[in-house]
């Protein structure tokens, strides 16, 4: 029997279970994933209570800042600080609509490991 733990960034990046590190959260295929009903490993609802994902919006909201920003700072640094504004709309908007479905599925993974103050994990069930 394996005994080895899940690790968190592991767990994390794979869209893992937080209660459990183990079963999925997102749906397979498609760009835009939907989110299962709860963990097929450990049983934990995802939603926990109606309204529950309104703080990964929030979080959604901080990432397409920061790479507003960084996208911005890589334009400026590498265009040698050109006034262009269609230059900066001509990346940086499509970048903001690539990298959604990605915000919209990590906003969720953060929010339920980083932000729930009542979900931990739980070791027992990361077997």
């Amino acid at each position: 029997m394996n005994e080895e733990k899940t690790s968190l960034w592991r767990a994390l990046i794979q869209a893992k279970c937080p209660r459990c590190r183990r079963g999925e959260m997102f749906k397979p295929g498609g760009i835009w994933k939907k989110m299962y009903d709860q963990c097929s490993h450990c049983g934990l609802h995802y939603e926990r209570h109606p309204g529950y994902f309104y703080v990964a919006m929030y979080v959604s909201y901080a990432l397409s800042v920061a790479e507003l920003i960084t996208f911005t700072v890589a334009i400026i640094i590498f265009s040698g600080g050109s006034d262009n504004i269609a230059l900066y709309l001509g990346i940086i908007l499509p970048a903001i609509f690539l990298l959604a479905p990605i915000n919209y599925k990590y906003s969720r993974v953060i929010h339920m490991y980083f932000l729930d103050p009542g979900l931990k994990y739980e070791p027992k069930y990361d077997k």
